[in-house]
């Protein structure tokens, strides 16, 4: 292990910073810091502006805080921290620097270096103090650069929003630091409550389950900890509201019957979904995107530009993204949608063709059961039930091959030349495709209504008409659910063992249009949703600078 790697490894958790931001706050507040004076190198014609420092001995010894470029940054150095007399350089940097793109920058680029390598041992943290310029009520946190990784990686981090600060630990001699901005996590904002376990929890949209926060009353400074047990506030109906509190817990900070409170969020363990924390990889948040999918594309829908792209006119197995291209197709022949059909267990045996019957996503029919043509298409789309697809082949007045042979002609109609479907479900791996192909036909697909409403539910409930059996499908996207800095208007999975995942996602924000990302070959589920939504979040970024 690097001697990097072991000082990172020093940086003490979220809990026991709480404690030492304490004690720190009680030792400024006793005066036992000497305060040194600013000295500032003239810049002449340098793009960045530099501050040293000289440090004795008799200095080091009292404890002091080095305060640079208007107290803009902070070094807060209790006695022991430093073992030897030592410049300290602080520079302003204002180059072109390489950012995080998922991150928002809300504060100026410092870099800090004790210039006695023999002055600063690693072995305890020292506080930096970092005030930041632009107000943000998503999560902030200090990040440095890593050279190691290539990428900026977090430290632990408190906010003080009132002050316009943020206060930090860190072990490193040398650091190129700044404040982000998470947009994956609101932390200011509101919060209501609810009734449910009686217990100290909270339900978060941006927050994994079992994450620990600390919540805090804004208006009379209380607060609560608590752990994140279920998914909400819906931010499409609240999108100002943080999190929503068990009634135990909101009754910590205010009565009940004031049903909303203005609040604050300080995490205090934040709990990983794989290896990302709030989007942001184990080893960090680098400028350009990492899709590990075998091709990917992310397109403009509007102006067909290419944001994006990874392998994207190569083809593949595309599975389940099959079935829109079948819906579309049948939708063209104008079917009436309340029109009540028989299903036929011939029609689910296509699909055993390609797999075994345990195998095949299906809702679960009887022969004779009869329902809504608008029940098959819903249980193609949200459940992408194979069996479905192939009722309404059935159904549609052309024959099997006439409607697959329909298929490849709107496909290539549209432009999607790189594109032919041997059967209608995606359950053949002759089905082929590539991401930019796709892309295509999914700007062409959701020009249709139903399409659009259909794929992008949570879930569809229905009843076969003469037997009353209920039926509850719910959608294969788990991002319908959970992503929460977009609007999804429309999505589709797909997976074989030829395919492994695939995922088309198009979504929008604020009122520029949607874009469409694309992923095919992704080798595991959760790295298939992570990896398309970051293409979201990069397009709906990028297309805004």
């Amino acid at each position: 292990m690097s001697g990097r790697s072991q000082m990172l490894r020093k940086i003490v958790t979220v809990e026991t910073q709480c404690i030492a931001f304490l004690l720190l706050s009680l030792a400024l507040s006793a005066g036992n810091f000497i305060y040194a004076a600013d000295e500032i190198v003239p810049a002449a014609n340098r793009v960045n502006n530099y501050y040293s420092i000289n440090l004795d001995q008799a200095t080091i010894t009292k404890g002091y805080t080095v305060s640079a470029f208007a107290d803009s940054l902070k070094l807060s150095l209790m006695p022991g921290i430093l073992k030897d007399s030592t410049r300290v350089e602080i520079v302003e940097l204002n180059e072109p620097i390489d950012l995080p793109w998922q991150l928002d920058k809300i504060s100026k680029i410092y870099q800090f270096e004790f210039k006695n390598k023999a002055a600063y041992d690693n072995q305890q943290p020292f506080y930096i103090q970092f005030s930041y310029d632009l107000p943000s009520d998503y999560y902030k946190q200090v990040y440095f650069y890593d050279k190691n990784y290539l990428s900026w990686r977090p430290l632990p981090t408190i906010d003080y929003p009132k002050e316009s600060f943020v206060r930090t630990l860190i072990h490193l001699p040398f650091a190129r630091i700044a404040v982000f901005a998470n947009p994956n996590a609101l932390a200011m904002g509101q919060a209501s409550w609810y009734k449910n376990k009686g217990g100290l929890f909270a339900a978060s949209p941006d927050f994994p389950q079992k994450s620990k926060l600390r919540v805090y009353n804004t208006d009379n400074n209380k607060f609560v900890d608590v752990v994140v047990n279920d998914f909400g506030p819906d931010r499409k109906l609240h999108p100002g509201r943080v999190v929503d509190l068990d009634k135990v817990a909101f009754k910590k900070l205010s009565p009940t019957g004031v049903g909303v409170i203005n609040v604050r969020l300080e995490p205090i363990k934040i709990k990983a979904e794989g290896k990302r924390i709030l989007g942001v990889s184990a080893i960090g948040a680098k400028n350009s995107l990492e899709i590990s999918a075998r091709s990917a594309v992310l397109m403009n829908e509007q102006t067909g530009e290419i944001i994006w792209q990874k392998n994207a006119s190569s083809t593949a197995p595309l599975a389940s993204l099959t079935k829109l291209v079948a819906v579309k197709v049948f939708l063209d022949l104008r079917p009436t949608l309340n029109q009540i059909v028989a299903y036929s267990i011939k029609d689910e045996e296509y699909n055993y063709q390609y797999c075994n019957k345990w195998e095949s996503a299906k809702v679960s029919l009887k022969d004779g059961d009869t329902l809504t043509i608008a029940d098959l298409l819903y249980s193609a789309l949200v459940g992408s039930a194979n069996n479905a697809i192939e009722t309404l082949v059935r159904v549609s007045g052309l024959g099997r091959q006439e409607f697959i042979e329909k298929m490849n002609q709107t496909a290539a109609g549209w432009g999607a030349v790189s594109t032919h479907f041997v059967e209608p479900t995606g359950l053949s791996p002759q089905n082929m495709s590539s991401a930019l192909d796709y892309a295509i036909i999914t700007k062409e697909i959701y020009t249709h209504p139903i399409i659009k409403k259909a794929s992008t539910i949570a879930e569809y409930k229905f009843t076969t008409i003469n037997t009353k059996k209920f039926h509850r499908l719910k959608n294969t996207n788990q991002l319908i659910n959970t992503a929460s800095n977009f609007k999804i208007t429309g999505s589709k999975t797909g997976y074989l063992d030829e395919a492994l995942y695939c995922l088309m996602i198009r979504a929008e924000k604020d009122s520029l249009g949607p874009v469409i990302a694309v992923t095919m070959g992704v080798a595991d589920r959760t790295q298939s949703f992570n990896e398309t939504a970051d293409l979201v979040r990069y397009g709906l970024k990028t297309r805004n600078q």
